[in-house]
C-alpha cells in the first residue's frame, strides 16, 4: 500500500515537475526564434513578402470573462512589433501595409479541438498603401495558394478587430481615384445618440432638408427599437481626415467610427459617421454596420446634395437624370453581398429645385443588369425644373451641372446629347406622381404622373400623364437607347383642355368657353431633342374653338414667332378666334401645313408653308381674308422666314393673292378638314356645340370660309345674350 502511495506520489511528482518545466521554457522561451518560421509560412500562405521584424513575445493574463476552474488557467497575449506586408512586383511602392503592432489574445483549450479561438485582434498604427492600375491589377488581391490535399481540420474563430491610429492611401487609377486618408482617437468619445443629432442638424441646414415624414420616420424607428437600442449604447472613438481627388473632382471630408469592429456578433453595431464633399456633390452619413464579415446590416441615414442628380453616376453608379440642384434626406438600408446586394433608400425626402420630392427607392444588383425601382411624389412640381431633363436651360446652367455642350446661339432646341451608355448600365421601374405642377403663377397644371421603365437601354415612360386646364394630355413616350442613334416614339393625346382655366390671368380669355384637343403621333432618331425633332416623321394636329389670341397672349406663353405674326395683322389688340385647326405632316424633320387655318370674327386666316425642324428655318405665308366690309384691313399676306428663335416677319412684297379677291378657297384642304372632324369634343357626344365642328364641316363640303355671322351665333350658349 505504502508502496503503491509512493509511485502515486512519483508519478504526481513527475507531472508537476513537467508542468514547471513546460511553464519555465514557456515563460523564458525567446519566441523570436520563431520569427524565421512564421515569416515564411505566412509569406507562402499570402503570396507576398511578410516579415516581423520587431520583438515577438507572449504575456500570460488570466481572461477576466472566464468563470469557475477556467479562470485559473491563463491565456497567452501574443505581441508582434514592427510588421511588414510587402506588395506584389508590379506596384508602385514596396509596401502594402506596415503596423507597430499587432496584438492578440489566445484562448488555450479549444487547441484541443483545432479551433484557434482569438477573441479579439488589435491593429497598432497601421500604415495601408493601396493601389490599383489600369488593367485593373490591385494590391488587395492576394494570390492564395491552391490545396489539393485534404481540408485543414484546423478553424480560425476571430470576435473583434480592434483599431488605433493610423493612415490610409489609395491610388486607383482604374476609377481615377486618389486619396489620403488619416485617423486618429478622439480625446473623448461620443455617444451615439449625440453625434446622431449633430449631424442631423448640421445636414439639415446646409442642405435646407428638413424632416416632412416624421410620423413615417417614427414608426420606422419603433419597427426597429431594438437595433435602435443597441446603437445607442456604442460610441465614436476616432476620426478620420479624407483629402484627395475623384474622377478629377476634389474630394474633402471627415468623419467617425467605432473602435472595435464586431465580427463574430452580428448584433453588436459599428458607429460610422461620415461627412464628405465631391467636387460640388455633397454626402453625409449616419449610422451603424453590424455583420461586417458578410455585410449583411448597413443602416444610415443618407444625406444627398448637389447641382445635378447625374452627377452622383460616378459616385453610385445609379443612373440618373441632369436636374436643378437638389437635396434629400433619407434612410438607407443595405444588404451587401458580393454577387447580390439590396439598397433601400427609404421615406427621403427633399428638394429639386423648386420641386419637393419623396419616396422610396431599392437598388438591387445580381441580375443580369443593377435594377432601381420604387415610388416618388411631388406636392408641387416647378415646370422650370423638367428643363434639364431634355437639356435645357442656359449654358451656365449646364456648366454648373456638369455637361460641357454649349448650346448654339442661333438654336432654340437642345442640342445637349443624352446619357444612352448610362441606360445600359442598369433597369429601372420608377412610378412618379406629381399632385400639382406650376410653370410660373400664369399657368397652374393640374398635375402629372408616369411610370418609368427602363430596360437594357430602352426607356419608355408609359404613360406621361398631365392634368391641365380642366382636360388631359396623355401620351407615351419610348426612347432605345440601345440602338446608334437613339430610336424615339412619341405619342401625345390632349382632351379637353379649357381655354378659360390655361389663360387664367389673361382676362378676355375669361369670356372664353372653347376647348383645345389636339394628336401627335411622330417616330424620329437621334441623340438629343434636336436631333429627334429633326429626324421625325408623322402628324400633329390641333384644334381650338371659341376662343382668343393676342400679342400680348402669346408673348406671355413663349411663343416667339406667333406673336409677331399677330402683332403685324392685329397690332395688340385681342381677337375673338371662332376656330383654330392645324393638321402637319413631317417627314425628316420637315413639318408641311397639310392645314393652318384661323376662322375669325374679322377675317380668315390661312397659313401654308414649311417649318423645318432639322434647321430650324421657317418659310410660312400667311394669307388673311376678311370678312365682308371692315375698316381694319386683312388682306394683304405676309410671310415668316428666319429661324425659330430669330424669326422674320414681314409683309409680300408681291402679294399671293390679289387684294379685292372673294372669299379665300379652301377647297384643297378638305381632307385634313375631315380628318380634324375627330377631334371635336372627342368622347362628348355628336350633339356638343362646337363652332368648329361647323366651319371643318364648312370647309369639307364647299371649300368655303363661313360667314363670321353665322359662325359666331352657332356657337353662343342658349344662355347668351346675341
Amino acid at each position: 500500500m505504502k508502496r503503491s502511495r509512493k509511485v502515486l506520489n512519483w508519478i504526481a511528482g513527475l507531472f508537476l515537475a513537467l508542468i514547471i518545466v513546460l511553464v519555465i521554457v514557456i515563460a523564458t522561451f525567446d519566441w523570436n526564434r520563431l520569427k524565421p518560421f512564421i515569416n515564411d509560412k505566412v509569406s507562402q500562405a499570402i503570396g507576398r513578402p511578410f516579415a516581423i521584424q520587431g520583438d515577438l513575445s507572449v504575456d500570460w493574463r488570466r481572461e477576466p470573462t472566464e468563470s469557475g476552474w477556467r479562470a485559473l488557467m491563463p491565456w497567452p497575449e501574443f505581441t508582434a512589433r514592427d510588421i511588414h506586408i510587402g506588395n506584389p512586383a508590379w506596384a508602385a511602392k514596396p509596401q502594402f501595409a506596415q503596423l507597430e503592432a499587432l496584438r492578440f489574445r489566445l484562448s488555450p483549450l479549444p487547441l484541443i479541438a483545432h479551433q484557434i479561438d482569438v477573441p479579439s485582434l488589435q491593429l497598432v498604427h497601421p500604415t495601408v498603401d493601396l493601389q490599383r492600375d489600369k488593367q485593373g491589377r490591385a494590391t488587395w488581391d492576394f494570390t492564395l495558394p491552391k490545396d489539393n490535399g485534404p481540408p485543414s481540420t484546423w478553424n480560425l474563430q476571430l470576435g473583434s478587430i480592434g483599431f488605433d491610429r493610423g493612415d490610409v492611401s489609395l491610388d486607383d487609377a482604374a476609377s481615377k481615384i486618389k486619396l489620403q486618408v488619416a485617423i486618429t482617437p478622439l480625446q473623448q468619445a461620443i455617444p451615439y445618440d449625440q453625434l446622431v443629432a449633430q449631424q442631423s442638424a448640421t445636414t439639415n441646414a446646409q442642405t435646407g432638408t428638413h424632416s416632412r415624414t416624421q410620423k413615417k420616420a417614427a414608426a420606422t424607428d419603433a419597427a426597429d427599437g431594438q437595433a435602435a437600442a443597441a446603437a445607442s449604447k456604442t460610441s465614436y472613438q476616432f476620426a478620420w481626415q479624407v483629402d484627395g481627388s475623384y474622377q478629377g473632382a476634389t474630394v474633402k471630408g471627415s468623419g467617425k467610427t467605432g473602435a472595435v469592429l464586431a465580427l463574430q456578433e452580428a448584433n453588436q453595431p459599428f458607429p460610422v459617421q461620415a461627412d464628405v464633399h465631391i467636387g460640388d456633390n455633397h454626402i453625409a452619413l449616419v449610422g451603424t454596420l453590424t455583420d461586417p464579415v458578410h455585410l449583411a446590416a448597413l443602416d444610415l441615414k443618407l444625406w444627398f446634395s448637389g447641382s445635378s442628380m447625374a452627377k452622383l453616376y460616378a459616385i453610385t453608379g445609379v443612373t440618373l437624370p441632369n436636374t436643378p440642384p437638389y437635396a434629400t434626406e433619407g434612410r438607407l438600408k443595405a444588404e451587401l453581398h458580393r454577387n447580390n446586394s439590396r439598397f433601400s433608400y427609404e421615406n427621403f425626402h427633399g428638394h429639386i429645385g423648386g420641386t419637393d420630392t419623396g419616396g422610396s427607392l431599392l437598388y438591387t444588383t445580381g441580375g443580369e443588369r443593377p435594377k432601381l425601382s420604387g415610388n416618388l411624389s411631388s406636392q408641387l412640381l416647378q415646370f422650370a425644373d423638367l428643363a434639364p431633363l431634355i437639356g435645357g436651360g442656359s449654358d451656365a446652367e449646364k456648366k454648373q451641372r456638369g455637361d460641357k455642350t454649349v448650346q448654339p446661339a442661333d438654336k432654340l432646341l437642345p442640342v445637349e446629347p443624352f446619357s444612352t451608355d448610362r441606360w445600359k448600365a442598369m433597369d429601372a421601374d420608377v412610378t412618379f406622381n406629381a399632385v400639382r405642377i406650376v410653370q410660373n403663377d400664369k399657368l397652374p397644371i393640374n398635375s402629372l404622373n408616369t411610370h418609368l421603365v427602363m430596360d437594357n437601354g430602352v426607356l419608355q415612360l408609359a404613360p406621361l400623364n398631365f392634368g391641365l386646364a380642366g382636360g388631359t394630355i396623355e401620351s407615351t413616350i419610348r426612347l432605345d437607347g440601345s440602338k446608334a442613334p437613339l430610336q424615339g416614339t412619341i405619342k401625345i393625346s390632349a382632351r379637353h383642355l379649357k381655354l378659360k382655366q390655361l389663360f387664367p390671368t389673361f382676362t378676355p380669355m375669361q369670356t372664353a368657353f372653347g376647348e383645345i384637343n389636339g394628336d401627335v403621333n411622330l417616330t424620329a432618331h437621334g441623340n438629343s431633342v434636336a436631333a429627334l425633332l429633326g429626324s421625325s416623321n408623322g402628324e400633329m394636329k390641333l384644334l381650338m374653338n371659341d376662343g382668343a389670341i393676342s400679342k400680348t397672349l402669346l408673348e406671355t406663353a413663349g411663343l416667339n414667332v406667333g406673336n409677331i405674326i399677330i402683332g403685324k395683322l392685329f397690332g395688340d389688340r385681342t381677337v375673338q378666334i371662332n376656330c383654330a385647326a392645324s393638321d402637319m405632316t413631317a417627314k425628316d424633320g420637315l413639318f408641311n401645313m397639310n392645314l393652318f387655318v384661323f376662322d375669325t370674327d374679322d377675317a380668315v386666316i390661312k397659313v401654308d408653308g414649311t417649318v423645318n425642324f432639322a434647321n430650324e428655318k421657317l418659310d410660312l405665308n400667311i394669307r388673311p381674308q376678311t370678312k365682308g366690309f371692315r375698316i381694319f384691313s386683312l388682306r394683304t399676306p405676309l410671310y415668316a422666314r428666319g429661324t425659330l428663335k430669330n424669326p422674320d416677319v414681314g409683309v409680300q412684297k408681291v402679294p399671293l393673292i390679289i387684294r379685292g379677291a372673294g372669299a379665300v378657297t379652301l377647297g384643297v384642304v378638305a381632307a385634313p378638314a375631315a380628318a380634324l372632324l375627330a377631334l371635336v369634343s372627342p368622347n362628348h357626344g355628336d350633339d356638343s356645340s362646337n363652332t368648329c365642328r361647323d366651319v371643318l364641316q364648312q370647309l369639307r363640303n364647299s371649300g368655303k370660309a363661313m360667314p363670321a355671322t353665322e359662325a359666331a351665333t352657332k356657337s353662343k350658349p342658349a344662355n347668351e345674350p346675341n
